[in-house]
């Protein structure tokens, strides 16, 4: 087995600590840091999260006082669990700070997009379906 098997990056090839330090900035750490990982009960917690959000997004379609604001908080409500799913279950919260940026940053532009169209054409405020023989 290969000192990169082992996961020594550089060490067991006989490069010392400049091939330590080589092998973990290529890994994307550094040298000496540990790269943590959530357990089973930050996932639950998480899956718990995802959960309640999922039950208020049907609640708020059943309530009726909720409806001029129903798409805004339908979309926030999506956008939270987007958010819960990608940090966490797609691992971005534990990779760089830029891989986030990276992928959240055009999502939010394309939200921001949607939101603005939405509000021109008047969908919010209203169920989003015109009346019958109004045209």
């Amino acid at each position: 087995m290969s000192g990169r098997e082992r996961g020594d990056h550089g060490r067991a090839a006989g490069h010392g600590a400049a091939g330590a330090a080589h092998g973990a900035a290529a890994a994307g750490h550094a040298p000496g840091a540990e790269h943590t990982q959530a357990g089973p009960r930050t996932y639950l917690v998480i899956g718990a999260f995802l959960l309640l959000l999922t039950i208020m997004e049907v609640a708020v379609f059943y309530i009726a006082a909720l409806a001029p604001v129903l798409v805004p908080v339908l979309i926030f409500l999506s956008l939270a669990k987007f958010a819960l799913v990608a940090l966490f279950y797609m691992h971005l919260r534990f990779d760089h700070v830029w891989f986030s940026y990276l992928f959240l940053a055009p999502f939010l532009i394309i939200t921001g997009l949607a939101v603005s169209l939405l509000w021109l054409f008047g969908v919010f405020g209203t169920t989003g379906l015109r009346a019958a023989g109004g045209g």
